[in-house]
């Protein structure tokens, strides 16, 4: 069976993992220093892969830091949150299922830990929280990470991956405080923030009005350059017996807008249309490939959207930034204040993102399929 040398939909690690040199310096600085980061990039971008490599590294440099990764995507109430949270903590700083039993009654006897086996004979700790006694006083989960590391004598870092879920939660504003104005005291441990909403994640730490703000540093990750794809995309396909040409691996990433995700599956289904040396056409044919793989799913987007919405999404492809009364005729958007709304539900969905510089459709595939299909703008 061929190994594939292309990476997409789940982490990339070891050799899929490409470039973010200088993110990967500054997060682990953030790391061993125990500063507290939140890294904010619109979704499929490597944000988790770039933070599960950071905290191998860390790890394997000081034998005293503990890592701890939680995803809360699933989590939809602070209940759930003080659970998954313990969990975690208990695990990331255990060596093995005696010392997570142990840990647990040490560190969380409110919560009444136990045991349960799992038909692959591996062992899971889950915990029954007393919900009316964790009530009353919430701070011991809270302080748990800080608690940890001082009876330990070790540093923890903690990385809370989709954070936004929070909003979830029946008061999330309030829940936000809660954390600060604990963690903001924590001196044996540092937090980690990200998740693929960006806009909900820059209004929570960028925001002056918001609990987090100025609660650490601040990371927006960039696009990944096109030439450093070309230069990963051409070694990967060495490596595995098979060649493309320098400009033909950076067509390849340009065409997906140099989008991490999208580099990469482009560039598997072109690896896998190749016998020796990878062209423009077989390029081109993997794209429409995709496209066509992907048109159900775009076609049930596009019936989501009001004709509005629609509208705007064409200005945007064909190049306006601006809506003056000349753009809002041209496209049937209305008034300025409805422009406004379709913006906001837009970034809601998460199809487009907006910068200080630009407005841009967040997936480059589904930007291609509008214009070529959809809107037919040849």
């Amino acid at each position: 069976m061929e190994v594939m040398p292309f990476i997409y939909g789940k982490m990339a690690e070891t050799q899929n993992f490409t470039d973010r040199e200088q993110e990967c310096e500054r997060l682990a600085r953030n790391f061993h220093s125990l500063i507290n980061t939140a890294i904010i990039s619109p979704r499929r971008w490597g944000k988790s892969s770039l933070v599960k490599k950071v905290a191998a590294q860390t790890m394997s440099e000081n034998k005293n830091l503990k890592v701890c990764l939680l995803d809360i995507f699933n989590v939809r109430s602070e209940t759930e949150f003080y659970a998954y949270f313990a969990q975690a903590l208990v695990k990331s700083t255990s060596n093995r299922w005696e010392e997570w039993f142990e840990n647990a009654k040490v560190f969380l006897s409110r919560l009444l830990p136990k045991l349960t086996f799992l038909p692959d004979n591996e062992t899971e700790i889950s915990f029954g929280i007393e919900w009316k006694e964790l009530q009353k006083n919430p701070d011991d989960i809270i302080d748990l990470a800080e608690t940890i590391a001082k009876a330990k004598k070790i540093k923890i870092v903690v990385c809370i991956g989709e954070f936004q879920s929070i909003g979830n939660f029946d008061d999330p504003l309030a829940f936000q405080r809660k954390l600060r104005s604990h963690w903001q005291h924590h001196q044996n441990v540092a937090y980690c923030f990200y998740g693929s909403k960006r806009h909900i994640l820059l209004d929570v730490f960028a925001s002056s009005k918001m609990p987090f703000y100025k609660f650490g540093d601040l990371m927006f990750l960039e696009k990944i350059a096109n030439k450093t794809w070309a230069k990963f995309i051409k070694k990967r396909f060495k490596d595995t017996g098979k060649s493309i040409a320098t400009k033909d691996a950076g067509y390849l990433a340009e065409l997906v807008e140099n989008h991490s995700y999208y580099v990469q599956q482009l560039a598997q289904q072109a690896w896998l249309r190749t016998k020796d040396e990878c062209s423009g056409a077989i390029i081109d044919d993997s794209l429409q490939s995709i496209k066509n793989q992907l048109s159900l799913l775009f076609v049930g987007l596009t019936e989501t959207l009001t004709a509005t919405q629609l509208y705007f999404l064409r200005a945007i492809i064909e190049g306006e930034t601006v809506f003056g009364q000349e753009n809002l005729k041209k496209y049937r958007l209305g008034t300025s204040a409805n422009v406004i709304r379709i913006k906001d539900a837009l970034l809601s969905k998460e199809i487009i993102d907006i910068t200080a510089k630009n407005i841009e459709i967040q997936d480059p595939v589904f930007k291609l399929w509008l214009k070529e299909e959809y809107f037919k703008i040849r």
